[in-house]
C-alpha cells in the first residue's frame, strides 16, 4: 500500500528554517501542489517599560536612592507602617514635573498630609498619609505604574 502523500524534503525544510532565522520573520508557509510546509519561530519576549519623564535632579536622585533599599526589603507589604496604593494607576512623587517631591526618606509627615499622587483614568488622586510618623522607605519611583494594594512607602 503506497501513501498518496508526497515525501517531505528535509533539505527544503532546513532551507526554509534558515531563511526564517536570517530574516525578521517569525513564520513562513510554503505550498506547492499538495505539499504544504509551515515553519514558525517563537518571537522574542517583549519587555515594555514606561518612558522616563524629564524630572528635576532632586526627583531623579530620590528615585535612585530608594531603588536600592526597596530591592533589599523582606516584604514591605507586611510592614505595619505600609501605605498601599488604593487603585491601579501611575504614582507621582511630586505635584508636577520640576517641582519638589511631596516627601523624601526621613521626612516627618502628619496624618492626612499628601505623600504622593496616583493618576488613574486621567484623574490625579492625592494619597494622604494614614498616620503621622517618619518616612523610612519609598518603594516606588516617579511615574511608575502601580497596582491596587501595591506597597508605595513605609511610615514609622
Amino acid at each position: 500500500m503506497k501513501s498518496s502523500k508526497p515525501p517531505i524534503d528535509t533539505d527544503l525544510v532546513k532551507e526554509i528554517a534558515k531563511l526564517l532565522s536570517d530574516s525578521d520573520l517569525t513564520e513562513i508557509e510554503v505550498q506547492h501542489d499538495d505539499l504544504r510546509i509551515r515553519v514558525v519561530r517563537a518571537p522574542a519576549p517583549v519587555t515594555l517599560a514606561p518612558a522616563p519623564l524629564a524630572a528635576a535632579p532632586a526627583l531623579a536622585a530620590a528615585s535612585a536612592a530608594v531603588a536600592a533599599p526597596a530591592a533589599a526589603a523582606d516584604d514591605p507589604a507586611k510592614h505595619p507602617g505600609v501605605v498601599s496604593s488604593p487603585m491601579v494607576g501611575t504614582a507621582y512623587l511630586a505635584a508636577e514635573p520640576g517641582s519638589a517631591p511631596f516627601i523624601d526618606v526621613g521626612s516627618v509627615v502628619r496624618e492626612g498630609q499628601t505623600v504622593l499622587i496616583v493618576e488613574a483614568m486621567k484623574t490625579m488622586n492625592t494619597i494622604p498619609a494614614p498616620r503621622s510618623g517618619t518616612v523610612t522607605r519609598i518603594l516606588v519611583g516617579n511615574a511608575q505604574p502601580v497596582e491596587y494594594g501595591e506597597p508605595l512607602l513605609i511610615i514609622e
